[in-house]
């Protein structure tokens, strides 16, 4: 019986340094690299002041990463003999761009860390959350989880299949973030996201040749950037201040402004739960910026590589 006892407390203690290992944690470069956080953020802010639209691009890139067998920095790798990378997926190939940006944040954070210490996985969720903070403002920012490790592969067919489209109907949507273990709030709260940004004119045109719920002026003034036949890449913000983080989203959404399908889709006018938040999130920045931080939280922890798994990159675009 001793012996049983002996062996059950040393499962025990084993499984518990496991699960404490494999856990993220706010501080955890606090003693290895001290100075990694600082220089991501400075080398982000630089970035937008280049090109405002970059912040919205490692929003985008961070978001694809999660959702394909969660936020590995996977999205980053190129082709290799050995598989097919996320780049060419159809949600990411001519959408997905900045990533010359990771690659300058990973070479200054391994100079000011003095060798690879940070994982790319970890560069991507703060570098989103410093992006959101630089073009919305102090109150959106939020501490992010680290110690996330990259992954030795990618998968495109994953990304074909996991990350929502711009065609989803609710509930294509809704059973898409559920399948991450995001809620309906998640998803209203993320959509916000959209608040910076453009989408090309490939992603639209459907919905504005062809749909009915959508307001007839705003339609006909993306007719003249997005014509029915050509002009694929042409950009057209995702709202009116594309280079701020507000509610002006959620405000058109209300005026059948919504730009993608999959973005009316959370405004239909019909008292459901969605609906309230878009209404709640337009009239309340309080409330999105709360909902938005804790659904980005949640989401930047998705499945994450932790303690011995995966790997730390010397290159974010290859495996070591």
């Amino acid at each position: 019986m001793a012996s049983l006892l002996q062996s059950m407390l040393v499962l025990v203690m084993v499984t518990l340094a496991t699960f404490s290992h494999a856990m993220l944690t706010s501080d955890f470069y606090k003693n290895v690299c001290p100075e990694a956080l600082p220089v991501i953020r400075l080398v982000v802010e630089k970035a937008i002041a280049r090109e405002r639209r970059d912040g919205a691009s490692l929003l985008r890139m961070h978001f694809h990463d999660c959702f394909v067998n969660g936020c590995d920095g996977s999205v980053l790798l190129d082709d290799t003999q050995n598989f097919i990378g996320e780049k060419t997926a159809l949600p990411n190939n001519h959408s997905l761009r900045a990533f010359d940006v990771v690659d300058d944040i990973k070479a200054a954070v391994d100079k000011a860390c003095k060798r690879s210490v940070v994982s790319c996985a970890d560069i991507l969720a703060v570098a989103a959350r410093d992006s959101i903070a630089i073009l919305g403002g102090p109150h959106l920012w939020y501490n992010v989880s680290l110690g996330r490790r990259d992954a030795r592969t990618a998968s495109r067919d994953a990304a074909n299949t996991n990350i929502p489209a711009p065609l989803f109907s609710f509930s294509q949507l809704v059973s898409n973030f559920n399948s991450h273990g995001l809620d309906l709030k998640d998803l209203v709260a993320l959509s916000g996201g959209h608040t910076i940004g453009f989408a090309r004119c490939t992603t639209f045109r459907n919905r504005i040749y062809n749909e009915n719920n959508i307001e007839k002026k705003f339609a006909a003034s993306l007719k003249k950037k997005c014509p029915g036949n050509g002009g694929d890449n042409n950009l057209t913000p995702l709202d009116s201040t594309p280079a701020r983080v507000d509610t002006m989203y959620y405000k058109e959404l209300m005026c059948k402004k919504g730009l993608l399908h999959s973005d009316q889709e959370l405004f239909k006018e019909n008292g459901s739960e969605s609906d309230k938040l878009v209404e709640l999130y337009s009239t309340n920045p309080f409330a999105f910026a709360e909902d938005f931080k804790a659904s980005m939280i949640k989401m930047s922890n998705l499945k994450p590589l932790t303690g011995s798994q995966g790997e730390v990159r010397f290159n974010c675009r290859k495996i070591n």
